[in-house]
């Protein structure tokens, strides 16, 4: 399933999208919120330069709505048709998981909106050194 070369791998851990050899991310954990958006400029083993254009992420808030969006319906689905919660409930559900997930749904969204316009080249490392 996570196969170096999809770009699922890439989104899911976090890695250059080019290469998937090198994290894009100062710090791994996502809840350290002082270091939350704190990426690497590049990535030593391809070079390929994260923030592609000014303000290139940007663009990651409509992947993050989205994202925001389907976990609001996930959460509001498995708690009022599954666990049989009142509408007051199911929603204090979506938005303690709405805060709790938001860094994580920050970065996710970065990583699917990089992968967008960057695809996995097994040659980018031997061309890069």
């Amino acid at each position: 399933m996570l196969k170096k070369g999809t770009k699922l791998n890439s989104i899911l851990t976090g890695t250059c999208p080019r290469c998937q050899e090198e994290r894009m991310y100062v710090d791994r954990n996502p809840y350290n919120v002082n270091k939350l958006f704190k990426m690497n400029e590049h990535c030593s083993h391809c070079g390929l330069q994260y923030q592609i254009e000014p303000s290139f992420f940007y663009g990651a808030m409509y992947v993050n709505y989205g994202l925001t969006v389907a976990l609001g319906v996930a959460v509001f689905i498995i708690t009022k048709v599954w666990m049989d919660f009142t509408i007051t409930e199911s929603f204090i559900s979506i938005i303690a998981a709405l805060i709790l997930l938001m860094p994580v749904n920050l970065r996710l969204a970065r990583n699917i909106y990089i992968n967008m316009f960057v695809s996995y080249d097994k040659e980018a490392v031997k061309h890069y050194k």
